[in-house]
């Protein structure tokens, strides 16, 4: 050390900037990795304490927004580009670390961050959480990636297409491999749409409100939310779609219960049992499975307008409270029970139409849970099958002979939708039932590309909602 070195002052220690707005996405991510939490439900709270503070604007909130739920979307992407910037495997990295590299990398790759801010915030970050030295780490990890843009880097790190579709697919829109396949094998076709289908699984959905028919119109949620806020549905005639930033909360509708927050594909499964023809009296509507009650307060409102009344059914407690809630002033009958649809307390053929939303993986809603395609495994499908096979028996049960059932769920995914109803029509695991296909299609005028039917397959690309399955049968005898 030469003696000018050796004279000149340490430099005084200089305490971390805390940034509230990097440091609540960098908490919900924790949220979301150590307790297995669903960003849509962590996000909220943490939200509204940083508001407590007068100094969070509203910018603020929308840049923690869109760092948590970019982040989660891209998860697979940056962790592949993480991955190529380190000297040691990714699993070996602790988590709080990948998840301040992941902030770090969707500031650089996936919005207009200035690199030099977004380097510096991510270090600034890293200090406050993880601490000095780790924060060294980080900073050397972000200025390799901030080297090259998102397309040079996606190069680097995927395969070519030619050598493995499902691998490059994978890497570049960031779905594991195994959920790429499941959605190609659904969707067929050639590579187009389905990088149509995963690039919407990583846009923002639109927030889409439903005006509860008697009890509210799209006319007074257009008037609520504004001409420059406020847009009509795509398909459903209740349907009414905020601009980004809209705040449904905010609305008398909403916080009355004669609206709410419901995605338009939701919408159109209610609506399509609801016009389904039967034959005979149509005085008796089952919602098997019916939490949260999106579905279950659309058909009660329906229901109420022909005189008919609605049974919404819910096994688990806690989501039958928000059944009661969802359905709470609608002004025909209805009632509100918790009930296992497999072990059902009616007697069979009590009901005109029945509809059982099943439980399912959730394929078709990445967009709204993005962190749900990093913890689904192709094995949780196997879980799920008994249940939706029982189901649809028991509701299939549960209506009369010339009554209309409708299997709904939420997922594209082939061992969830049509090969469900088959094998229930043919008696796989269990006695035939006496049912047959109604066409979907023309349930839903307007609508196009539904497929060569009887059933319908709803796709994000194809047309702005969930991608939402819906078959219906009718019971002949």
């Amino acid at each position: 050390m030469n003696e000018q070195a050796r004279r000149r002052p340490p430099k005084p220690y200089r305490r971390p900037k805390k940034d509230p707005v990097r440091i609540l996405a960098f908490e919900a991510l924790r949220a979301v990795d150590e307790r297995d939490a669903y960003a849509n439900l962590v996000l909220p709270p943490l939200l509204k304490k940083a508001r407590e503070n007068p100094d969070f604007e509203t910018r603020d909130a929308a840049l923690a927004t869109e760092l948590v739920y970019g982040t989660l979307r891209r998860q697979g992407t940056y962790d592949a580009i993480i991955s190529a910037c380190i000297d040691r495997p990714l699993r070996e990295v602790d988590p709080p670390v990948l998840d301040v590299l992941a902030l770090g990398a969707h500031q650089l790759l996936g919005t207009r961050i200035p690199t030099h801010a977004a380097v510096s915030a991510s270090v600034e970050l890293a200090r406050v959480v993880l601490g000095d030295g780790r924060a060294k780490f980080v900073n050397a990890v972000l200025r390799k990636i901030a080297q090259d843009d998102l397309d040079t880097w996606l190069g680097r790190v995927a395969p070519p297409y030619d050598e493995d579709a499902e691998d490059h697919l994978a890497v570049v829109h960031s779905h594991p491999r195994w959920i790429v396949s499941a959605l190609w094998d659904a969707l067929g076709g050639g590579r187009a749409g389905i990088e149509d289908l995963l690039e919407s699984d990583n846009e923002r959905p639109e927030v889409t409100l439903v005006a509860r028919p008697g009890r509210s119109t799209t006319d007074e949620l257009m008037d609520a939310v504004g001409e420059e806020s406020g847009l009509p549905g795509r398909w459903s005639p209740y349907a009414v779609r905020l601009a980004e930033g809209g705040e449904p909360g905010a609305l008398d509708a909403v916080r009355d219960g004669r609206a709410g927050v419901q995605d338009e594909g939701s919408q159109l499964v209610a609506i399509a049992l609801a016009n389904a023809p039967v034959e005979g009296p149509d005085a008796r509507w089952l919602d098997g499975c019916a939490g949260p009650g999106g579905k279950a307060a659309l058909l009660a409102a329906l229901a109420a307008g022909r005189g008919a009344s609605l049974l919404a059914a819910e096994k688990q407690p806690h989501r039958a409270r928000l059944v009661e809630r969802a359905l709470a002033g609608n002004p025909g009958p209805y009632q509100v029970i918790t009930a296992d649809g497999t072990r059902p307390p009616w007697l069979p053929g009590s009901f005109d139409r029945v509809l059982v939303d099943v439980p399912c993986s959730g394929l078709g809603a990445l967009r709204r849970r993005p962190e749900a395609r990093w913890r689904r495994r192709v094995t949780d499908l196997e879980g799920f099958a008994p249940l939706q096979r029982n189901l649809l028996r028991e509701a299939l049960g549960a209506v009369r002979v010339g009554g209309v059932v409708g299997y709904a769920t939420c997922s594209p995914h082939l061992a969830e939708t049509r090969v469900v109803v088959e094998d229930v029509l043919k008696g796989r695991g269990g006695q035939p039932v006496e049912a047959e296909w109604i066409d979907a299609r023309p349930l839903m005028p307007g609508v196009p590309a539904l497929g060569d039917g009887p059933d319908v397959q709803l796709w994000p690309h194809l047309h702005g909602t969930d991608a939402m399955y819906l078959a219906l049968l009718r019971r002949t005898a």
